[in-house]
């Protein structure tokens, strides 16, 4: 699944569009943008690492300032922060408050149990993973219904069941109703408020917010795609996307294509397992082309494959069935010949399925100096590993 990670300023934004109750926060790039942040708001400020990692405040990346001045120098601090090898180019300048208690509170998808799951606790603040470890009984779990939803009813049974204090139930309730409808209407896998705070006026804030959108469902939010980090994506699994491949690039030197998800991940595998005799050498990427293998579409993949300056050789693997070999072939070759000179690395191709005789036929007759046609999986694999250790 295919997913996008919202830093904390763009849940800040998302949550105070469906009405949750936030604090005023204003992001900077620079020293100079976190004072003019803090004349602007007032007041003790708390200038906040923007990044999509846990544990910012034990790595400095979160600072309290009780002046301009103060946050200019926080933000000095922080900014350029190695925080889990995520370097801080952001903060928000975010507007302080006094905390009475923290609570936790999440929704997400539950795969293993194809539904929704809530998660809430009176004891927020810390990393959930060590309250669930630490103190279970504190954390409830509550499934959530996709077709039903969290109404006010729901709402109030998650609250008690995490053990939140009678008198503060018709307050808690509707918040967490609204986080449900940006779950919901944003087409979200997480949606998490850690910590959720009653401050000392009683007032119900979410201070902190971590999102994450299925990007599959993309197509049913125009505004979704101004939320990427153009900076975070690499370069490589950009132009993929602009194909419409399926790629994710990983730390290997070969370089892989198949037409099937299952395919490609066998082929991940045996390519692994082949590497061991030749270096250790490892798969380099997951392309999936999908069932048509026209010459377009091999050119784009192979394009995105050998932009790859880690990839040494290439390993196109693929069973004829929809698409036969033949037009699979053919391609190959017309991918070659429209890459033309930024094709300089060999390929070795496993055509099976519907068609094979035929389309091995065209690409020996192609006789291209960079292919070379192996006739089983395990065998190619080698191949192909033995050509990048070389």
């Amino acid at each position: 699944m295919s997913s996008v990670d919202l830093f904390e300023y763009q849940a800040r934004d998302l949550f105070e569009s469906y009405g949750v109750p936030v604090l005023a926060g204003i992001t900077a790039d620079t020293p100079e943008e976190a004072r003019a942040a803090a004349i602007k708001l007032g007041g003790i400020v708390v200038v906040k690492a923007q990044v999509k990692v846990g544990g910012r405040g034990k790595a400095g990346g979160v600072k309290v300032a009780k002046s301009p001045d103060e946050a200019f120098e926080a933000a000095e601090a922080i900014l350029g922060l190695d925080i889990k090898g995520h370097v801080v180019k952001r903060v928000m300048v975010a507007a302080g408050a006094r905390i009475a208690q923290e609570f936790y509170f999440s929704v997400l998808l539950d795969r293993s149990n194809r539904s929704f799951l809530s998660m809430a606790s009176v004891e927020g603040g810390m990393e959930i993973e060590i309250l669930a470890v630490e103190k279970p009984e504190a954390l409830a779990r509550v499934e959530v219904d996709p077709i039903a939803g969290i109404d006010h009813d729901k709402a109030l049974d998650i609250a008690r069941q995490a053990g939140f204090p009678d008198e503060l139930l018709e307050k808690i309730a509707p918040v967490i109703g609204r986080l449900w409808a940006v779950f919901k209407e944003e087409d979200a896998t997480l949606v998490e408020v850690n910590p959720l705070v009653l401050t000392e006026t009683g007032e119900i804030i979410a201070l902190d917010g971590k999102v994450t959108l299925d990007e599959n469902a993309g197509f049913r939010h125009d505004n979704h795609h101004a939320l990427e980090d153009a900076g975070d994506v690499d370069p490589l699994e950009a132009k993929a996307k602009a194909n419409d491949l399926n790629y994710v690039k990983l730390d290997g030197q070969v370089g892989i294509i198949g037409n099937g998800a299952g395919l490609v991940m066998s082929t991940l595998d045996v390519v692994s397992y082949a590497g061991e005799k030749h270096g250790g050498v490892r798969p380099a990427n997951f392309l999936d082309i999908g069932g048509g293998a026209s010459a377009e579409v091999m050119a784009a993949g192979l394009d995105v494959i050998l932009g790859d300056p880690q990839v040494k050789s290439v390993f196109v693997n693929v069973f004829g069935g929809i698409t036969s070999c033949d037009a699979v072939a053919n391609g190959i070759v017309g991918a070659l010949a429209k890459l033309g000179d930024a094709a300089t690395k060999p390929l070795v191709v496993r055509l099976d399925g519907n068609n094979v005789v035929e389309g091995r036929q065209i690409l020996e007759d192609a006789a291209h100096p960079l292919v070379t046609v192996v006739d089983t999986m395990d065998e190619a694999a080698d191949k192909a590993a033995e050509l990048a250790n070389a």
